[in-house]
């Protein structure tokens, strides 16, 4: 049986924290999808097609890291995919708290779900897409807190 782990998230856009989770777990799993959850009732503030072309051309030289979209439940998602792992970063002890909810959650409707928790490297503890979003809306400069191989894409 292939380990997939399905990193869930809106990634709008996605942080140095958030690649340097994925990246940090690819040893652990087979093949690790990077899944933007679509929400009906929100809208992202960069466009879902954006983030993805953004996520594919981060990871084009990793074959294992996968970029989807999909809508509805997580756990619905990881039946569809075969996937028995999510993946979740930890910035603080709140980021736990909250992870721990969904993930015990999850469990309940999924038994064979586990959720990963890693916990995020420290220079990234306090960086959040939330607080990139509003550098960028207000004009600040973002560089420091993209991955370099976005930074040409971000217009």
């Amino acid at each position: 049986m292939s380990k997939i782990a399905v990193f869930p998230g809106s990634f709008d856009p996605i942080t140095r924290g958030h690649e340097s989770v994925i990246l940090r777990a690819l040893p652990l799993f087979d093949t690790i999808v990077v899944a933007i959850g679509e929400n009906s009732e929100k809208k992202g503030y960069f466009p879902l097609e954006t983030r993805m072309s953004w996520l594919r051309e981060l990871f084009v030289s990793q074959p294992r890291i996968v970029v989807e979209s999909y809508s509805g439940l997580t756990i619905d998602y990881c039946r569809k995919l075969g996937a028995h792992f999510i993946l979740r970063g930890l910035r603080t002890a709140a980021d736990f708290d909250f992870e721990r909810g969904i993930g015990l959650m999850n469990r309940a409707m999924m038994p064979d779900l586990e959720t990963i928790f890693l916990l995020s490297a420290p220079e990234y503890s306090a960086l959040s897409s939330s607080i990139v979003r509003e550098i960028h809306r207000n004009g600040g400069d973002i560089s420091r807190f993209i991955p370099e191989a976005i930074k040409p894409l971000m217009t």
